[in-house]
């Protein structure tokens, strides 16, 4: 079971984890095998901690973590909706880490 930032809990979905990553994929160099290769990824990193519920903002890491090797727009158009970025400047602050990082 997946818990929801506001508590609901669903049934884990790989359909909608594809969609998600899908559409912060699109238009950009990343084939469908390569998001299905990240999704089930994801899916085996989440079925490996053996818990019968995991937040989603738990996926969301693992999703952004694995994104931000993949491709750093995509990864950035999955954290903008992922994280709700409440203005500009949130933005900004995620761009600046994620450059400070590709420098290491």
């Amino acid at each position: 079971m997946v818990v929801k930032k506001d508590g609901r809990r669903e049934q884990w979905d790989t359909d909608k984890l594809m969609l998600g990553v899908s559409k912060a994929c699109d238009k950009r160099p990343i084939s469908v095998k390569q998001i299905k290769q990240l999704v089930d990824d994801v899916g085996k990193d989440i079925g490996a901690l053996s818990l019968e519920e995991i937040p989603a903002e738990q996926i969301g890491e693992y999703v952004m973590k694995r994104l931000r090797e993949l491709d750093e727009v995509a990864y950035i158009r999955f954290a903008s909706v992922y994280r709700s970025f409440k203005d500009i400047d949130e933005f900004m602050d995620e761009l600046s880490s994620l450059v400070k990082k590709r420098g290491n």
